[in-house]
């Protein structure tokens, strides 16, 4: 959810697992990326070909290579340092992504403005006192805002009940959202997720639109527990407590055949500045 308080230390733990982050995370749905040009097509007179993007905590690239492998020139904005560098390998020789080390709170965009802004999963990092200005100002008259994020859980219900009775063993707290709810409760990607209020009560924005993708993802052991270091709350875990409890799913994991079934649900909500 969009909180005032947004913890900047919390926000940059992701550089501590970069290699689980990008071997872990699911990627976005193929189709995400053409809905998104097509939309912004629309507000462009047709000259996607020449579109300029921001991306907002571009993590180590997963929705930058796709909108470059569209022809989409990207500025890739990323606050933490280990996270930037990951996508500097990733990009290199690449000379349609710029990569700028920043938080988008205090960039600056030296008098540049874009035809596209995205952010892919990092949006509720953002400080919303200046995000959604910041936003309206980066982007050209009618530009595009592109805002996304991915949702899991776990699908076989009988492996699902024993990674939450594992959990509670040792995390008896967790959030009120996670892997391991049917369907995941308080979701941000519905039609009424606080983005899409935002979107829909802001001035600032018209022609709000939204999408919701629903693919499958089936990671081995490895890149399970991959996904579970690299999210936030793992993260601020007693590194002996993350260690017991990854090890245990591991083990569970293994007696259901090594991997483990997702389904993935991707919010994309879309709006277009007002001038």
């Amino acid at each position: 959810m969009a909180r005032s308080d947004v913890d900047r230390t919390l926000r940059k733990v992701f550089g501590e697992a970069v290699e689980e982050y990008d071997a872990g995370r699911p990627a976005y749905p193929d189709r995400l990326f053409t809905d998104v040009l097509d939309y912004a097509r629309r507000g462009a007179d047709g000259r996607v070909e020449a579109l300029e993007a921001l991306e907002v905590g571009a993590g180590t690239g997963k929705a930058t290579l796709a909108f470059a492998a569209h022809g989409v020139r990207v500025t890739a904005v990323e606050p933490d340092p280990r996270m930037a560098a990951a996508l500097a390998r990733h990009c290199a020789g690449d000379p349609g992504i710029i990569v700028e080390e920043g938080e988008f709170e205090t960039w600056d965009p030296a008098g540049r403005r874009f035809g596209l802004l995205f952010s892919a999963q990092a949006w509720h990092w953002i400080d919303p006192e200046t995000g959604w200005s910041r936003a309206r100002s980066a982007l050209r008259p009618g530009g595009t805002l592109a805002i996304f994020r991915n949702d899991w859980y776990v699908t076989d219900e009988p492996l699902r009940h024993e990674l939450t009775a594992v959990h509670d063993r040792f995390l008896p707290e967790r959030p009120s959202h996670s892997l391991f709810d049917e369907p995941p409760s308080e979701p941000d990607h519905g039609e009424y997720a606080w983005v899409a209020t935002r979107l829909r009560t802001d001035p600032g924005f018209t022609d709000p639109a939204h999408r919701v993708y629903t693919t499958s993802h089936t990671p081995t052991t490895t890149d399970f527990t991959a996904l579970l270091t690299s999210l936030s709350f793992y993260r601020v875990q007693p590194p002996d407590t993350r260690r017991r409890l990854l090890t245990e799913v591991a083990r569970i994991v293994g007696t259901h055949g090594g991997h483990v079934d997702l389904t993935v649900t991707t919010g994309l909500f879309l709006a277009r500045t007002t001038g």
